[in-house]
């Protein structure tokens, strides 16, 4: 659970982020510390910078996905023509639905 506080100080930290804005190496490290904890986290993370690459998919399948927060927010870890496993795709998922 995070305190106020910290859920402050990360949100401003990932605007930042999805804005496209300086951030210094300490305040990745100290997102990060927390999205490899806290599955929420890690969801906020990835949907910064799916905004800061200028994705936003506005229907269909990938605004589906984009609100589901599945798939990797790496544009060279999407799956391409060439017979990439699905499941490898989803690897971004949340623990309980990788397991399903």
């Amino acid at each position: 659970m995070l305190t106020p506080t910290t859920r402050l100080r990360l949100q401003g930290i990932l605007d930042r982020i999805a804005a496209d804005e300086p951030v210094s190496l300490a305040e990745r490290i100290y997102v990060q510390k927390f999205a490899d904890r806290d599955a929420c986290v890690a969801g906020w993370l990835r949907q910064a910078r799916r905004r800061q690459q200028g994705e936003a998919p506005r229907d269909g399948l990938d605004r589906l996905l984009a609100d589901m927060n599945l798939g990797s927010s790496e544009p060279d870890e999407r799956p391409g023509p060439g017979g990439e496993d699905l499941g490898d795709w989803f690897g971004g998922a949340p623990g309980w639905l990788r397991r399903s």
